[in-house]
């Protein structure tokens, strides 16, 4: 992708949109050139005029979408201006990330390392604290006995060779340890945990969002520890969360999660639509309502036989609901549905009258065990509803899509019902966009060269020039892409799925390695074919070849880091969590377009709402979905500005396809080629 990096160029022309926000201090630039300095880095510009754009989007409370390819430092472009504005202004920042790795980055090293370089201008040290869900942190109430404990949670059902029947399983250790790991952690969150626990053994001392009593009703809360870090996060200049907990917080639309703020910065941004998405989804199953009727039957006393007779209804309607989207409802499920919605208000009307005859008196396990079945009730009251609603409305009318799954094997889950929101556009653009400046960065924003996909997705665009002010600006890479990497497509390849494909990819896959002598990260569209290439390829080649599910994913990154023969193959983790600088990763190769699967109920959705509205539902779902995870992969290659190497795509429809234009577009400036011999031959050249 080529488009010039200058300086903010407004997208939509509004001349009166905002109020400018003057702050004293230094400009970002000179601010920006103070930190570098004094981190011992050097100036760039890709950098400064990122600084600029986010100083001026505060400035003038206009959103910006910027990107800033990887090199440029992003992460001090949008900090240095962010705190400057924090501390001037004494209005908070928060800063949300899409991965774990990111926001550790931003709070172990970034900020601590800002913080003191920025303190001579702006005269104090800003201050700022990480904020995670409720279920990262230890439960106080539930440690001290205010929640009952599961049922059998101490005890494994098979004790290891050498302990008696009374001896703790494995399950039970990891409780014993959390309790004794409880009395000296000043911070209770579970990442500080080292080593870690089971999900099933954390769940004993921890507690969700809806499961928590709350602050005014919990006998505990001044000693609990995600009570202590909200505390702090009203406090702080910057408050760095995810996706997850923003999506969240947009949602309820409380304000309860997050503190107040003024300015929202979103890394990664490419992921931010998918993860508000995820979190707007739903499940109804059989033993979601199984659960349910026995913690009311459990810790409130309470029989619901029309919950456990909706419960065998849904059941015996799903095993019989052909797996896919709902376009039309079978008669037997929609009934299923309504009778699980309906038998779940009664059970929370019966917790209401149960709760207010037990009064003062009851002690804290018994209001916290019914506090429990009514957070777990009322989880199935809500999804029931709006699949209620969904059946009511029709799939043509509908602003969700409801599905079924069923699984294959004797391994797989049960069937169940699904329900996601067919766009998340308008909600972003409501509770997001509307309160507050957004700045929305990453590496790869722009598809087809242009950022109206990603803004149409946040709610930003409008019929007819309509929509939310925002300007988008590229800030380029440090990176000289037409002389550091080759983007190889093999034109002559049978398109995926014909006769003989598979067949000619490996055979091109083998070459390709052979020529790089090893060195290659393989990303593929789904792990049977990663699995399969890779054995393909151990009896052909001298070289080692890694393959995701071989070992912990960690491990393998850093097998292939270590020894530049090795080879690694893998999926969906590998696109964006590899960072693999130098000469261990000289070739990358996509074996096929990563398309959405035809089948995937969501997107194959959404793409015919975008087909009955008179626009291309392929082009603007599939294509464009393809587009980021292609970018991504494509980008998993030139991590320092001393990588050189080979970007090969083993599918011919890059060449051929009318859409492979705007998919080129979606990527780095590579030199381009569709010539074999000369591709191998320049990989020969630098394996040496």
């Amino acid at each position: 992708m080529s488009t010039t990096a200058g300086p903010p160029t407004p997208v939509d022309e509004d001349p009166e949109a905002g109020e400018r926000q003057d702050v004293d201090g230094p400009e970002a630039a000179a601010l920006l050139d103070q930190v570098v300095t004094a981190l011992g880095g050097q100036r760039r510009e890709g950098q400064v005029r990122m600084a600029e754009a986010v100083t001026d989007a505060i400035r003038t409370r206009r959103h910006l979408l910027v990107q800033a390819g990887t090199g440029t430092g992003k992460s001090m472009a949008y900090l240095v201006p962010s705190v400057a504005h924090a501390v001037h202004t004494d209005r908070r920042v928060v800063v949300t990330t899409a991965t774990l790795a990111l926001q550790a980055q931003v709070v172990e090293r970034d900020l601590p390392r800002l913080a003191q370089a920025i303190a001579p201008a702006l005269h104090r040290e800003p201050t700022w604290e990480l904020l995670k869900g409720r279920a990262n942190y230890l439960c106080r109430n539930k440690l001290d006995g205010g929640f009952p404990s599961d049922e059998g949670a101490l005890f494994d059902v098979a004790a290891p060779t050498g302990e008696g029947p009374g001896d703790t399983g494995r399950l039970g250790r990891e409780v014993v340890r959390l309790r004794e790991w409880a009395a000296t952690t000043s911070t209770g969150d579970r990442d500080d945990l080292d080593p870690g626990v089971s999900d099933r053994a954390w769940r004993q001392v921890s507690v969700s969002a809806r499961e928590c009593l709350g602050a005014q009703r919990c006998p505990v809360a001044a000693e609990c520890w995600s009570e202590q870090v909200r505390a702090r996060a009203r406090q702080v200049d910057v408050v760095v969360t995810n996706h997850a907990m923003t999506a969240i917080d947009a949602m309820e639309n409380s304000g309860l999660l997050l503190p107040e703020h003024d300015v929202l910065v979103v890394d990664e941004a490419h992921e931010l639509a998918d993860r508000v998405t995820a979190v707007a989804t739903a499940e109804l199953s059989a033993s979601v309502l199984h659960a349910a009727s026995r913690r009311l039957r459990r810790s409130a006393g309470i029989v619901s036989e029309a919950l456990d007779d909706a419960s065998v209804a849904l059941e015996a309607a799903l095993d019989d609901a052909p797996p896919g989207r709902l376009d039309r409802w079978p008669d037997a499920l929609a009934d299923a549905v309504v009778a699980v919605r309906d038998a779940a208000r009664q059970a929370l009307t019966d917790l209401k009258d149960a709760s207010e005859g037990a009064g003062k008196e009851e002690d804290p396990e018994s209001r916290g065990a019914r506090h429990l079945a009514r957070a777990a009730v009322q989880e199935v009251f809500s999804v029931a509803e709006r699949l209620a609603a969904d059946v009511g409305r029709g799939a043509q009318d509908s602003f969700d899509v409801a599905w079924v799954t069923a699984g294959f094997g004797p391994a797989s889950r049960a069937p169940s019902l699904h329900i996601a929101p067919l766009s998340v556009a308008g909600l972003l653009r409501e509770r997001l966009f509307t309160e507050r400046t957004v700045v929305a960065t990453s590496a790869t924003l722009t598809l087809g060269g242009s950022f109206d996909p990603v803004a149409g997705a946040f709610g930003l665009k409008g019929p007819k020039g309509s929509g939310t002010p925002w300007t988008g600006v590229d800030v380029g890479s440090p990176f000289d892409y037409p002389r550091q990497g080759i983007l190889y497509v093999a034109r002559h390849l049978p398109p995926p799925g014909r006769a003989g494909a598979r067949e000619a990819a490996l055979d091109e896959l083998a070459a390709l390695v052979e020529a790089a002598g090893g060195r290659t990260l393989g990303l593929f569209s789904s792990r049977r074919a990663a699995e399969e290439a890779a054995e393909a390829l151990r009896g052909r080649l001298s070289t080692p070849v890694l393959c995701q599910g071989d070992d912990r994913l960690p491990k393998l990154v850093r097998d292939f880091t270590d020894d530049p023969a090795t080879s690694l193959f893998g999926t969906l983790s590998l696109w964006q969590g590899v960072d693999v600088p130098g000469d261990s990763c000289s070739l990358v190769v996509i074996d096929r377009i990563p398309f959405p699967r035809p089948d995937d109920p969501l997107m194959s959705a959404r793409s015919r709402a975008v087909d009955a509205a008179g626009g291309n539902g392929f082009l603007t779902v599939s294509v464009s979905h393809a587009a980021v995870r292609l970018a991504q992969g494509a980008g998993r290659l030139i991590r320092a500005t001393g990588d050189k190497g080979v970007v090969a795509v083993l599918d011919s429809r890059l060449a051929t396809a009318r859409y492979g234009g705007f998919l080129r577009e979606s990527l780095p400036d590579f030199w381009p080629t569709t010539s074999t011999d000369t591709v191998l031959a320049s990989l020969r050249r630098l394996s040496g």
